[in-house]
């Protein structure tokens, strides 16, 4: 079972690739995900990385958690799971009266 982790403090000019690449360096990458803005398609500096087995994802946290990529030490660790949110723009929101 592949275990997700969330990559956090990059700097804005790291590449999908390039994460990919480090955390190949401690095991087997199933996926990476760089967070970009929808809009302007630029970083916004954390990604998710999930690794082929639990063993796999819980050395890279300890080997990669503080490492230093691109002059900046990246945060790892395990991705909690996402919470539901409501979904845009609602008409029940309340008005400022002024």
């Amino acid at each position: 079972m592949a275990k997700r982790l969330f990559v956090g403090s990059l700097s804005y000019d790291v590449t999908q690739p390039q994460l990919e690449e480090l955390f190949a360096t401690v095991g087997t990458v199933e996926s990476a995900t760089l967070i970009t803005d929808k809009f302007s398609g630029n970083s916004k500096g954390f990604a998710f990385v999930e690794m082929s087995s639990d063993a796999e994802a819980d050395k890279a946290i300890q080997e990669l958690n503080g490492k230093e990529l691109a002059g900046r030490n990246i945060v790892v660790n395990e991705a909690r799971p996402r919470e539901e949110r409501p979904a845009g723009f609602t008409s029940r929101s309340p008005r400022r009266k002024y």
